[in-house]
C-alpha cells in the first residue's frame, strides 16, 4: 500500500520539528523543502538516521526543488519571516504575502489535490492569501492556530490547578492574535466547569496569558518564535486528515455565513477528515462571547483591507 506523502515548505525550526513529529507518529514519507537546500538536506539526513532507532521505514528528503512535492496528500506551509521582539503579526503580512504567492504557484502546479495547512503568520491573513492564490476549494486550505492556542490555554489551566492537561477540555476561537477568543464557559476539568474551580479574576488572567502566549515566547527567545507546540499542533491536524478521524478541532477556516461572517478565514471549530474541513461546527455564543468574536473578525477584516491596499 502506497504511503501518504507530506510536504513541508519551509525547513526552519517549525518545519523541521513538524517533520520530526510526523515521522515519530509514522504518518507518511516527508519532503522538507527550503531555499537553503544544504540545510534541509542535512536535517532530513539527520532525521533519516534516527529511523533504525525507531524501527521506521519512512523516508524523508530535503530539497529546494518544487518538483519533489509532486502528488503530495498534504502540504504544510511554514515558510516566511518570523516575528521579532516588538513586531506585531500585522507587520509581517506584506512581505509574507509575496512569499505565499510564489509558494502557491508551485503547490498548484505539483499537488493540486493536496490539503494545504498554513502555519505562516499572520496566520488568518496568510491562509486567506494562500487560498486566493491557489484558487482551491475553500475546505482544502486550513490554518493551524486554534489547536495551538487551545493547547496553551489548557497548559496554563493545568499549571494553575496542578492537574493533568489530559483531563482538561478547552478551546479557543477567533483570530490568531491578541483578539483570540478563549471560552472559559465551555472549559471543563475532569468534567467540572472551570468557572466552578477558579475565581473569575484568575480565569481572566489565564485568558489574557493565552492571548499573549506566542508573544511571551518571542520575548524570551529574543531571536525567534515558538516551534515545539506549533509543530505538534500541525501534526494533530495532519493525522486527523490522513486517518479520516473526524476530529473536532479549532482551525482557521473560510467563513461563508457561519456565525454571521463571510469571506475570510478565522478560527472556528471544524470537523477534520479526509476531505479537509468537512464541516464547521456552529453553536450559540453568549452576548459577551459574540461581541469578542465580532471584534476578532473585525480585526482580521482590517488586516485584509490593509494588505489589499499595500503596494
Amino acid at each position: 500500500m502506497k504511503r501518504p506523502k507530506i510536504s513541508i515548505i519551509g525547513g526552519g525550526f517549525v518545519g523541521s520539528t513538524t517533520a520530526h513529529w510526523l515521522l515519530n507518529r509514522g504518518l507518511g514519507d516527508i519532503v522538507l523543502l527550503d531555499i537553503a537546500e544544504d540545510m534541509v538536506r542535512a536535517k532530513a539526513l539527520d532525521l533519516l538516521q534516527s529511523s533504525p532507532l525507531t524501527n521506521s521505514a519512512l523516508q524523508i528528503k530535503g530539497t529546494a526543488n518544487y518538483e519533489d512535492i509532486k502528488d503530495s496528500q498534504i502540504v504544510i506551509v511554514t515558510a516566511g519571516l518570523s516575528r521579532k521582539p516588538g513586531m506585531s503579526r500585522e507587520e509581517l503580512q506584506s512581505k509574507n504575502s509575496l512569499i505565499m504567492k510564489n509558494i502557491a504557484k508551485n503547490i498548484k502546479a505539483q499537488s493540486p489535490e493536496a490539503k494545504v495547512i498554513m502555519v505562516t503568520n499572520p496566520l488568518d491573513i496568510m491562509t486567506y492569501t494562500m487560498w486566493k492564490y491557489l484558487d482551491f476549494p475553500k475546505r482544502q486550505v486550513i490554518g493551524m492556530a486554534g489547536v495551538l492556542d487551545s493547547a496553551r490555554f489548557k497548559t496554563f489551566i493545568s499549571e494553575e490547578l496542578n492537574v493533568s492537561p489530559q483531563d482538561i477540555q478547552a478551546f479557543v476561537l477567533g483570530g490568531h492574535g491578541d483578539t483570540m477568543v478563549p471560552l472559559p464557559r465551555l472549559c471543563h476539568v475532569g468534567g467540572v466547569p472551570l468557572l466552578e474551580l477558579l475565581p473569575n479574576e484568575r480565569v481572566q488572567a489565564l485568558v489574557e496569558r493565552t492571548r499573549k502566549g506566542g508573544a511571551e515566547i518571542v520575548s524570551l527567545l529574543k531571536t525567534g518564535s515558538a516551534y515545539y507546540a506549533p509543530a505538534r499542533s500541525v501534526t494533530e491536524m495532519v493525522e486527523a486528515i490522513l486517518k479520516d478521524q473526524k476530529r473536532i478541532l479549532p482551525c482557521s477556516a473560510f467563513l461563508d455565513g457561519e456565525y454571521g461572517e463571510k469571506g475570510f478565514f478565522m478560527g472556528v471549530l471544524c470537523l477534520l477528515g479526509k476531505k479537509g474541513v468537512e464541516k464547521i461546527i456552529e453553536f450559540a455564543l453568549t452576548e459577551q462571547e459574540k461581541k469578542e468574536f465580532q471584534l476578532s473578525a473585525l480585526a482580521i477584516k482590517k488586516q485584509l483591507k490593509n494588505l489589499e491596499q499595500s503596494p
